[in-house]
């Protein structure tokens, strides 16, 4: 992999110190986190401590003090290396990024240093049973009473859910106003910070009141990574939680946060392409059939060149997107075709290396394997990619 114009020195490094932790700390314990569903919370702690948690978070607040950069090459070297079960994009990515720009002084210096450490995994809830990508139909609900929230709804797929002890809530506190009636409020919540047994169930969810971890849910891929279901009945927060502190906020708030977001995916995916490519080119070398190399037959060198260039134009585009955020110009509809485009090309493109593979691509101790059902959802989360195009549609 070429070196990409936004990576300095120091983002180098800290790839280097990513690739070795994931390598050698997280990747034998893969297996073990697949099995239970999630990964054990010393892992979080572990990555803390060598900092690779809340990079691009200012160092006031714990944070490594660096740029979007030094966040997109931690997650590189997760995917590139195959230990992904710390679903560090949602935690660090996104979700001390809300904290960071919404929260309080107080809240950031109360939270942030813990999310850096590991000690505190945060998620975000937006998506329901029966609402995915249009936000402004959620019913979760949130009723002020004195000086705190009453919520009560159920959300699904969520990220990080089962071993959260920090989750920020999409709700509704004013059901007549459509998007300009949800807000984002933050739950701390017990059970957390403790991690889980590894059986399904609610993992200490009985210490906070009105609220219920559901079960871990059982994924075609990413097994090891941590999705849930949680519930809410009645769980009381304190107003002050309410981010940006005025009511109906929220869809503005997540509109402000999404470009990031999908540019989080989008590195997934640019991640996932690549390693596709060098593993099924390192496969075909030394896999032989008729009596050479794969590699030596034209149609397996032709599929390579062709994967090869959609990964280098892919990463152009991206590496040209990084490079606008960091100087905060990319707009959401350039963020939305950098999630379309490249996580659609990153399916293909694992697919022809699958087929490349023949039988042992569809053996999961193959890394194209993993890549292939682990990549699957890129295409649906952070807004399915139709509804990527349609957003798009909408800026022409």
């Amino acid at each position: 992999m070429s070196r990409s114009p936004w990576a300095s020195d120091d983002v180098e490094a800290l790839r280097e110190l990513a690739t070795s932790f994931f390598t050698h700390e997280a990747l034998p314990r893969e297996e073990e986190f697949a099995a239970q569903g999630f990964p054990s919370k010393d892992m979080w702690q572990a990555a803390g401590k060598v900092g690779l948690l809340c990079e691009s978070i200012p160092e006031e607040y714990g944070g490594g003090g660096g740029s979007f950069a030094h966040e997109v090459a931690v997650i590189e070297a997760q995917i590139r290396v195959g230990a992904g079960a710390m679903a560090i994009i949602v935690h660090a990515g996104i979700v001390a990024h809300y904290i960071n720009a919404y929260a309080t002084e107080e809240q950031k210096r109360r939270w942030l240093p813990r999310m850096a450490s590991g000690d505190l995994v945060g998620a975000i809830a937006m998506t329901e049973p029966g609402t995915g990508s249009d936000l402004q139909s959620i019913k979760t609900k949130a009723v002020r009473d004195g000086d705190e929230y009453v919520i009560s709804g159920a959300k699904t797929f969520i990220t990080n859910g089962h071993t959260a002890g920090l989750i920020v809530i999409a709700a509704k506190t004013d059901a007549t106003q459509g998007a300009h009636g949800v807000s984002l409020l933050v739950a701390e919540v017990a059970g957390g910070d403790s991690g889980g047994d590894g059986d399904g169930d609610s993992n200490g969810a009985g210490d906070t009141p009105g609220f219920q971890r559901g079960r871990v849910l059982n994924k075609v891929g990413q097994h090891s990574t941590d999705t849930a279901e949680l519930f809410f009945d009645g769980l009381r927060v304190p107003a002050e939680n309410l981010l940006g502190g005025v009511e109906g906020q929220g869809f503005v708030q997540l509109m402000v946060q999404l470009p990031q977001e999908r540019l989080l995916v989008a590195a997934a995916g640019m991640a996932m392409l690549e390693a596709a490519v060098d593993h099924t080119v390192a496969y075909t070398k030394q896999r032989e059939a008729f009596g050479k190399p794969l590699f030596k037959l034209q149609n397996t060198r032709f599929e390579l060149a062709e994967c090869a260039t959609i990964a280098r134009v892919a990463r152009v585009f991206f590496d040209d997107c990084v490079l606008k955020h960091l100087d905060g110009g990319l707009d959401a509809t350039t963020a939305s075709m950098a999630k379309y485009w490249i996580t659609d090309r990153q399916t293909e493109v694992i697919d022809r290396c699958v087929q490349l593979h023949g039988g042992y691509g569809y053996m999961l101790e193959y890394p194209i394997a993993r890549l292939f059902v682990d990549g699957r959802v890129q295409r649906i989360y952070g807004g399915a990619n139709e509804i990527m195009k349609e957003l798009i549609a909408r800026s022409l």
